[in-house]
């Protein structure tokens, strides 16, 4: 059973988001702010973590870059009502996966909660995925830059996935925002241009040239320049 932390200062909605996801079948453990979600993520394990912005003591963008700095790479939904396209980009460059503005119908919720989950229990196929120098294990979800080990989030690791089983073929915006968030996703764009930022530093470390190519107006392509 897969297990989500939901981690919600208002004693409400925890409520209503705890009833909603148990009964989906999910395991739920909730907490009302970052520092007291903290010790449960090394507890639980969640599969999933959903989180809202405005808490006291430590609020969602602090818990989530703690997160990452500690290298988990746990899936994170954000919840916000901050539904500017520039608070929308901060809390995704936080290390969120996904966010969701207030208020949203619970059959939203549920839809993009079962979507990250899909992603994170899906088995990619076995087989090692490689362009030029950058190679990709899916049984040990390692990547590497010639020598350079990658340390890649979920999302990463499945953007990286896509382009290297798509070599020099250049992928739309919808398409890619499908494939790799594995819904018919609602949002604006600019999670798809930070996770394509996020990537592009990791490969680019050390001054090496880039791959991933924005071909303006429709997408990107994995290509030497």
């Amino acid at each position: 059973m897969p297990a989500v932390l939901i981690v919600d200062d208002d004693p409400k909605l925890l409520k209503m988001l705890q009833r909603t996801l148990v009964y989906e079948g999910l395991n739920i453990f909730t907490a009302s702010n970052g520092l007291e979600a903290l010790p449960l993520v090394e507890i639980h394990r969640p599969d999933l973590i959903i989180v809202d912005w405005m808490m006291p003591k430590m609020d969602g963008l602090a818990f989530i870059q703690r997160l990452r700095d500690e290298e988990n790479k746990t899936m994170v939904l954000m919840l916000t009502a901050r539904d500017a396209i520039e608070n929308r980009v901060e809390g995704l460059e936080s290390g969120a996966d996904d966010y969701l503005v207030k208020p949203f119908a619970p059959a939203e919720l549920v839809a993009r909660v079962h979507a990250m989950l899909r992603r994170v229990e899906a088995k990619p196929e076995n087989q090692k995925a490689a362009y030029l120098d950058v190679t990709l294990d899916p049984s040990t979800r390692e990547s590497k830059r010639g020598d350079m080990v990658m340390n890649l989030t979920v999302t990463e690791f499945n953007l990286l996935h896509l382009f290297l089983r798509h070599p020099r073929q250049v992928l739309e915006r919808r398409q890619i925002l499908n494939d790799v968030w594995g819904y018919d996703f609602g949002g604006d764009d600019n999670v798809l241009e930070i996770y394509i930022g996020y990537l592009r530093k990791k490969l680019e470390a050390d001054g090496q040239p880039r791959l991933i190519q924005t071909v303006r107006g429709v997408g990107y392509v994995l290509r030497e320049e």
